[in-house]
């Protein structure tokens, strides 16, 4: 029979850190999660748009062709800017202020804003543009 402080005691105790690890994997995770959500709902908000339908108008109007942005598949363009962190950033296409509404503006006629933007005119619709919107504030 092992002591306290053998074998067994070891075994325990590296268990015991094991499941304390989970604990705090699963409490991390959940926290992540929580603030994606709160991030979701603020952006929604802002916007009245839906981020959750970001995704599927990138692909729709092949924005990666331009830009690389986080969870959407394509090329990753370089022709635009990198779309990771723009819910950080002060400014869109050098000249407006980041806000909501000028994203969406942005998002919905670039060259009504800046006649000589690389960007073109796609055609989105103004909902189009506020759950673009809302997708692309999430990115931080």
């Amino acid at each position: 029979m092992p002591s306290p402080g053998g074998h067994h005691g070891g075994t325990l105790a590296a268990i015991a850190l094991v499941v304390a690890l989970g604990a705090a994997g699963a409490t991390a995770a959940a926290l992540k999660l929580r603030r994606e959500r709160e991030a979701d709902a603020l952006a929604a908000r802002l916007t009245q748009g839906d981020p959750s339908r970001g995704p599927a108008i990138a692909l729709q109007y092949g924005c990666a062709g331009c830009h690389a942005i986080p969870g959407i598949r394509g090329p990753g363009g370089r022709v635009g800017p990198p779309l990771a962190d723009l819910g950080a950033r002060v400014y869109l296409g050098g000249r407006l202020t980041n806000t909501p509404g000028n994203l969406i503006r942005w998002i919905e006629d670039p060259r009504a804003v800046d006649p000589q933007t690389a960007m073109p005119t796609t055609g989105i619709s103004k909902r189009e543009a506020r759950d673009m919107a809302a997708y692309l504030l999430t990115l931080r």
